[in-house]
C-alpha cells in the first residue's frame, strides 16, 4: 500500500502497511471521511512524521486522541492550529513551561515549532469523529503507533520519552530506560494536572538530558 508519509518513516514502516490490520484501518478511515466530519483534515493525518523525520527525533510526547472540535487538530498531539483557543491541557502545558523555564505563554498553540526541532508529537490514535472523543480507538491506529515506537527503540537511543498519564505510560512500558530518558507524570488535563503534572519540570529535564548526550536542546 502506498501511504503518503515522510520517506524515512515510510522505509521503516513499509511492512506495517502490508498487514491486514492496516488495510482494514485505511478502509475504515476512508469511509469515515467520506460519510462524516473527521479530524484532523486528511492531508494532516501524518503531519507529526512529516515535520520530524526518523533520524531527527530527539523527544517523543505521547498523546491519546486528536482534538475533536473544529479548527483544533492538525496531526500533532496537544497542538492546535493558529488562531484556535488553547484547550485546557495545552494551557496547563504552557503554564508548566512558564514555571519550569520562565517562558511566557505563547501567542499560538501551534506546536509545529517543536516538531521541526525534533519533537515527535504522536497520538496513539491519529483520527477522530467530530465531537466524539475516542471514536476511532481500537480500529488499528494503536497497533500502528506501537510499531512507530518499536522502530525508534530498536534503531535509536538517547531519546527523551515524555509519558503523561496512565495511558501513555502503559503504551510506552516497553521502552528501554537504560538507553533513553523516560519522564512520567500525571496528565496535563485539568482533572489530573494538580496531582503531579505541575512541577514535573519535564521540559528542563529533557533539555538537560539532550545536552548531556551531545544534542541541541529544544526551544520550548
Amino acid at each position: 500500500m502506498d501511504v503518503k508519509i515522510e520517506q524515512s518513516w515510510k522505509e521503516r514502516l513499509s511492512s506495517e502497511f502490508e498487514k491486514d490490520y492496516f488495510s482494514q484501518l485505511i478502509t475504515f478511515v476512508k469511509e469515515e471521511y467520506r460519510q462524516r466530519t473527521v479530524y484532523p483534515p486528511g492531508p494532516c493525518i501524518f503531519s507529526a512524521f512529516e515535520h520530524c523525520p526518523f533520524d531527527k527525533v530527539k523527544v517523543v510526547i505521547l498523546g491519546q486522541d486528536p482534538y475533536h472540535e473544529p479548527g483544533q487538530a492538525h496531526g500533532l498531539c496537544f497542538s492546535v492550529q493558529d488562531g484556535t483557543p488553547f484547550p485546557p491541557s495545552l494551557v496547563n502545558i504552557f503554564k508548566e513551561i512558564e514555571s519550569d523555564l520562565g517562558k511566557p505563554m505563547p501567542q499560538t498553540g501551534n506546536l509545529l515549532r517543536w516538531a521541526d526541532q525534533g519533537v515527535l508529537l504522536l497520538n496513539a490514535t491519529l483520527t477522530v469523529r467530530a465531537h466524539q472523543a475516542g471514536s476511532h480507538q481500537n480500529k488499528g491506529w494503536e497497533e500502528f503507533t506501537d510499531a512507530v515506537i518499536h522502530r525508534l527503540t530498536e534503531e535509536r537511543s538517547h531519546i527523551v520519552y515524555i509519558l503523561w498519564g496512565s495511558y501513555a505510560q502503559r503504551k510506552g512500558a516497553f521502552i528501554d530506560a537504560s538507553r533513553n530518558l523516560i519522564l512520567k507524570s500525571a496528565h496535563p488535563s485539568p482533572l489530573s494536572a494538580y496531582r503531579g503534572f505541575f512541577g514535573n519540570k519535564h521540559f528542563s529535564k529533557a533539555n538537560d538530558y539532550l545536552i548531556a548526550t551531545g544534542q541541541t536542546p529544544i526551544d520550548w
